[in-house]
């Protein structure tokens, strides 16, 4: 299993920090090859600007296109260049970092503002009256599976169906779906360690024992069932879900995801 691992937290000694390293250590242990990118460690550089694209940048700025444009041209950053190359070498990734005012950190958000960019991960495939592209469980990054492993200040109560900051798999959807699985990774469910602001000792020593057999059963774990967007569910182009395709009582984000797997 070759794995990348991209870590967002300013503090090498933090929790996330040590969980970054217990992964490196278990998984290198267990044979497996391993890339890490620290984010913060790179100074890695989180705004899109024109810069990024060089002499495929236009005027007035078009991201979407000039990014594109640079892509195919192989015109990109040497820094966003060097993180595409790591993701096509890898067939497991792991973001790890703190859920900072329900989302990732900026700097994490920056890294796939510049590196997920368009021909690369997402505006492939064919475009007509049956297909909208591949996306969604099809794309550049299709047999890629990814995990995030979130540390979260508030106790899991507070995430739990009705706790006060929402379900974690709702607040995980935008990175989950519309992130990982939209270039078409598979993506496994969250490792998540709550409560971490007021973590015992012995409380530490427990999510380093979950997080080690999470980590030595990456390679068994059933992904999320997400719904593929050309699997059938969809009407196209509208993409709105079929009528009669979902779970009795199911709404919301929960309308994407396939009863389990029996």
């Amino acid at each position: 299993m070759k794995t990348l691992i991209v870590h967002a937290h300013p503090e090498p000694r933090s929790l996330n920090g040590s969980l970054k390293d217990l992964a490196v250590t278990t998984l290198e242990n267990a044979g497996h090859e391993v890339q890490v990118s620290d984010l913060y460690a790179m100074r890695w550089k989180a705004a899109v600007d024109a810069a990024d694209y060089g002499p495929h940048a236009s005027r007035p700025l078009n991201v979407v296109r000039d990014s594109g444009r640079a892509f195919e041209a192989g015109a990109l950053t040497a820094d966003v260049l060097a993180e595409q190359e790591k993701l096509l070498w890898a067939d497991t990734v792991i973001l790890q970092f703190p859920l900072w005012w329900y989302a990732m950190p900026a700097i994490l958000k920056g890294w796939v503002d510049r590196v997920f960019t368009y021909r690369f991960a997402y505006g492939v495939g064919e475009h007509s009256a049956t297909k909208y592209g591949e996306r969604f469980g099809e794309g550049t990054l299709a047999g890629t599976r990814a995990l995030l492993s979130v540390t979260t200040g508030g106790p899991e109560s507070h995430y739990a169906a009705r706790g006060i900051n929402g379900p974690i798999d709702d607040l995980l959807f935008p990175i989950q779906h519309g992130i990982l699985y939209y270039p078409g990774i598979e993506v496994l469910p969250p490792f998540v360690a709550y409560g971490t602001d007021r973590m015992t000792e012995a409380q530490y020593g427990d999510v380093t024992k979950a997080w080690e057999q999470r980590l030595r059963t990456l390679e068994t774990t059933e992904p999320i069932a997400f719904r593929r967007q050309n699997s059938g569910d969809y009407e196209i182009p509208s993409l709105h879900l079929k009528e009669g395709r979902e779970p009795a009582g199911r709404t919301g984000f929960g309308l994407h995801v396939h009863e389990a797997r029996g």
